[in-house]
């Protein structure tokens, strides 16, 4: 019983752990020259085997995903650019976060989470 227990483990402390997204763009921009649109995030977890210094974050549009940067003097906070055609009045968006966490008796395992689906308007 108690090996059966000590295998579901990781994956209870994995799953058990809460992460929050915290959209920190505008739900409007104004539509500009360059068709490029900042989006920032900030990620919270309470996951303690996660290794901070492995994160990679990037934003998904329209199936494409570009990459984003951490901002600086900040641990959680990453920011990065979506183009949105000039025809468009709006795109939907998400972060995915691809990082490394620490595993019982293995090297660190690779793990995705994504964010829920955002919208941004363009707004004339």
């Amino acid at each position: 019983m108690w090996k059966k227990i000590l295998q579901l483990l990781p994956v209870l402390l994995i799953t058990g752990c809460a992460a929050t997204f915290t959209r920190l763009t505008a739900v409007e921009q104004p539509r500009n020259a360059k068709n490029q649109y900042l989006v920032e995030t900030a990620f919270n977890t309470s996951q303690k085997s996660l290794r901070w210094n492995s994160i990679k974050v990037s934003v998904v549009a329209d199936g494409k995903a570009y990459p984003m940067t951490p901002v600086l003097m900040l641990t959680n906070r990453w920011e990065g650019y979506i183009p949105v055609a000039p025809d468009k009045n709006s795109v939907n968006y998400q972060f995915r976060f691809d990082y490394r966490y620490n595993h019982f008796g293995t090297a660190p395992l690779p793990a995705t989470t994504n964010s829920p689906v955002y919208t941004l308007k363009i707004v004339d």
